[in-house]
């Protein structure tokens, strides 16, 4: 469990701002709260209410701020226990004094993540459900805001659940026949227990093969623009981000690391690398440039081709080509308002096999055509078609990929043991190795060290 304190933090982001909140959680939130905040019209907190009055020191009587106070009584709070909220005005100099006072008050500073960790441990919220508030809070996207707010309100859970049911109930026809093998009861068959386990096998592989897309939504799509130098790269990253983020020159290997920045096309998070040029080169700068580069490409889940239409093919073109074989992503045949010295049929008779989209990076209207058709490109990587709810759920963490990994594992055995007509005892203990490895996903079983590693890596407040 944990120490039956009272915790308090700031529950919005440190900087100037409108308002700021500051929370307390535990037996003495509502003692702590009358200690340092005082009404303007006398009266008792009635729960979620808000009050207006003054924030004041009890040890000097000085007055802190005007500002707003609710209470939520335990057991329907945000975090199970009592929770006492202050809505002051959002300079970080009112904010610590607030948290100052409350700890002189009796409270404790919270550790980060623990008013989310108490919720769970009280029951508010599972864990699957507490790693999407992380989530929610980290979402660069709409596609990954919704996979969170999807999980916070327990789809990923209420599926986990269902599976895990399926695992118990096999489990229990195992048990019959172990304690009632004499009687005269009509048991399931060892090949009906294993289509039973084929069957879930099936539904816990789709989930478990779900990361990859789920991690996309999550992290964003990282993109690599390659080409040679001078191609229009960087134009081009500038072009997407709306800014000039990247140095632009006639002057061939003007960039020279990789430089990376995000948008948003559609519903997905994009995040480019801008690259040096793909070329040999004798200058030791440049060649760490452009070893960066290919580094980059070899990692990226996206890669954007540049090709300069105004030029002839080059063997750095050719480069180019071989480094998009085999990847998802986009062509771009730039410069277009130039005169032609290639065309997409040219690149296509050297291997190109990327979908090739004639541009000018210079010219602003062309701008949505490219974001279309990343968005485009995008979606055929981060959402290939899903015909049912279930198919729609992505896990995005490595700790529910490891987990159904070891679901699979042990329902692979099982399914094994079943068809090879193994005694049902042997059956059962991988069937309870399965169960165990789906409930650890929604915290039906674990350990502080497991908590420990989910929870530090929230902010202070949540």
């Amino acid at each position: 469990m944990y120490p039956a304190d009272t915790i308090v933090a700031p529950a919005t982001a440190s900087g100037l701002g409108a308002v700021a909140i500051v929370r307390l959680s535990g037996p003495r939130a509502c003692a702590i709260l009358d200690a340092i905040f005082r009404p303007a019209h006398p009266g008792e907190f009635a729960p979620r209410m808000m009050r207006l009055g003054d924030v004041i020191d009890p040890a000097t009587g000085a007055r802190i701020d005007r500002a707003l106070a609710f209470v939520m009584p335990q057991p329907a709070s945000l975090t199970g226990e009592d929770v006492a909220e202050i809505q002051c005005h959002g300079g970080q100099f009112i904010v610590r004094r607030i948290v100052a006072i409350a700890v002189a008050a009796g409270a404790r500073v919270a550790d980060p993540g623990e008013f989310t960790r108490r919720a769970f441990l009280n029951g508010r919220i599972d864990l699957a459900e507490a790693e999407a508030v992380a989530d929610l809070v980290a979402a660069r996207s709409d596609s990954a805001l919704a996979n969170a707010l999807s999980q916070l309100t327990g789809a990923l859970s209420a599926r986990v659940a269902e599976m895990r049911a399926q695992v118990i109930a096999i489990r229990a026809h195992l048990e019959v026949e172990i304690d009632f093998s004499d009687e005269d009861i009509r048991l399931p068959s060892r090949r009906e227990v294993a289509a039973e386990i084929e069957r879930l096998l099936a539904d816990v592989a789709l989930l478990h093969d779900s990361f990859a897309r789920g991690l996309l939504i999550r992290e964003g799509v990282r993109a690599t623009i390659i080409g040679k130098p001078n191609a229009g790269k960087s134009s081009l990253l500038n072009l997407l981000l709306g800014a000039d983020r990247a140095i632009v020159t006639a002057i061939a290997g003007t960039t020279r690391d990789v430089i990376e920045d995000s948008v948003q096309l559609g519903p997905y998070a994009l995040v480019l690398n801008d690259t040096a040029g793909v070329r040999e080169s004798t200058d030791d700068v440049e060649r760490i440039g452009i070893e960066r580069t290919l580094r980059s490409a070899r990692d990226a889940d996206l890669l954007i081709a540049m090709f300069d239409s105004s030029r002839p093919l080059e063997s750095s073109d050719l480069d180019v080509i071989r480094l998009t074989s085999n990847r998802p992503g986009l062509a771009i045949l730039n410069k277009r308002d130039l005169p032609a010295a290639i065309s997409a049929g040219d690149l296509r008779r050297h291997g190109l096999t990327l979908p090739i989209l004639p541009f000018s990076a210079i010219n602003v209207e062309e701008a949505a055509t490219l974001r279309a058709e990343l968005t485009r490109a995008i979606a055929a990587l981060v959402d290939p078609s899903a015909s049912t709810t279930n198919d729609r759920i992505a896990i995005s963490r490595e700790r529910h990929r490891d987990a159904l990994a070891m679901a699979l594992e042990a329902l692979k055995n099982a399914h094994s043991s079943a068809l090879s007509l193994m005694p049902p005892e042997i059956v059962a203990v991988d069937i309870m190795a399965a169960a165990s490895a789906l409930g650890a996903i929604t915290g039906e079983v674990s350990g502080e060290d497991i908590l420990d590693a989910i929870f530090r890596d929230f902010c202070i407040g949540k």
